[in-house]
């Protein structure tokens, strides 16, 4: 892991990119593309190789309070629309 690491700060001082990525950033990106995508949690777990579910959520509970605000969102629009088609 550590050549990993190596390589990929020369890598990053022959652009213009100023942040701080390490082996860890690509994990972190990944696991965060998945939540977004509705992967299950559980999968995500699983892949992660974590041994316990609470893990993972106090980890990404960012990720997933994200989520669960757009699906109350998205199930609050259905209402709505719902409700409009039902008055009609």
């Amino acid at each position: 892991m550590k050549a990993i690491s190596i390589r990929l700060q020369r890598l990053l001082k022959r652009t213009n990119i100023d942040k701080d990525i390490t082996p860890h950033s690509f994990r972190h990106t990944h696991t965060s593309l998945l939540i977004e995508a509705s992967v299950h949690i559980k999968e995500i777990q699983e892949g992660l190789g974590h041994a316990d579910i609470k893990t993972t959520m106090d980890i990404y509970a960012h990720m997933t309070k994200n989520i669960k605000k757009e699906a109350s969102q998205k199930f609050s629009n259905l209402m709505g629309n719902l409700s409009k088609y039902l008055n009609n």
